[in-house]
């Protein structure tokens, strides 16, 4: 998966829909250092996360450091089939991206 690939999928769970979104993202804290340079690797992280339900704005998180590598984000959503479901990052190095499907046509995102 390239640096900054989005995939988004929903599945029904517990009477609402389960929204998981996978970004291929390195996540780096800005305090590990590099094994051969011996120099800190820079701070390297999505800061912000949205998800949207029909153009909707439903869910923000604030990300930082502390998230793992290739983050997996997950929210549960009152949404039904045929509906759009969007999620949307930036980083703090001002990339971003996202992706979107339509519950119960999932094509992989």
């Amino acid at each position: 998966m390239a640096v900054g690939t989005t995939k988004i999928r929903t599945r029904p769970k517990d009477g609402a829909t389960e929204v998981m979104v996978l970004v291929s993202h390195p996540m780096e804290t800005g305090l590990r250092v590099d094994p051969q340079t011996k120099e800190k690797i820079p701070a390297y992280f999505i800061q912000k996360m949205t998800f949207e339900l029909n153009n909707k704005v439903i869910a923000a998180a604030d990300l930082g450091t502390g998230i793992s590598k290739d983050p997996l984000i997950t929210v549960l959503v009152n949404a039904k089939p045929g509906d759009k479901v969007k999620a949307a990052w930036t980083d703090n190095k001002g990339a971003s991206g996202g992706a979107e499907t339509i519950v119960g046509q999932e094509t992989g995102g």
